[in-house]
């Protein structure tokens, strides 16, 4: 569950360019079960005015942000295990990011919901690579 509150009236206070607006958004994260997981209070500051981005907007702009990073980075980090790479010199990490973007892209592409399941059925069947390539 998430509720952002929002105001004007810090704008002369906090010292941060093109300031239009701040707010505050309160996450609150429950298990399965219904047992409260997280609470948590972040703070926020944007150059939208309000009559381009009201509190409802800003919420979503916000949960936008976090579904990029549930469907992108979160798999870069987990299924890939980006973090551990050993590739460090040159263009090497620039290149294969790039390469493990176009993975997920393709396979988002193809509907794929679950990127290691893909990954592993490639794994055991490349073939199936050349089939997601079209070729």
């Amino acid at each position: 569950m998430r509720k952002i509150r929002t105001s004007t009236a810090l704008n002369d206070y906090v010292t941060f360019p093109y300031v239009e607006q701040v707010c505050r958004i309160d996450r609150i994260t429950f298990k399965l079960n219904g047992e409260l997981l997280r609470q948590e209070v972040v703070y926020g500051i944007t150059s939208l005015p309000q009559e381009k981005a009201d509190a409802k907007r800003l919420l979503a702009l916000n949960r936008g942000h976090w579904a990029i990073e549930n469907r992108l980075h979160w798999v870069r980090d987990v299924t890939f295990d980006e973090d551990r790479s050993q590739i460090r010199i040159g263009q090497g990490p620039q290149t294969m990011a790039t390469l493990r973007n176009l993975a997920i892209s393709l396979f988002r592409l193809h509907k794929v919901n679950n990127i290691a399941q893909a990954l592993r059925t490639i794994g055991r069947n490349p073939e199936r690579a050349l089939q997601i390539l079209g070729l």
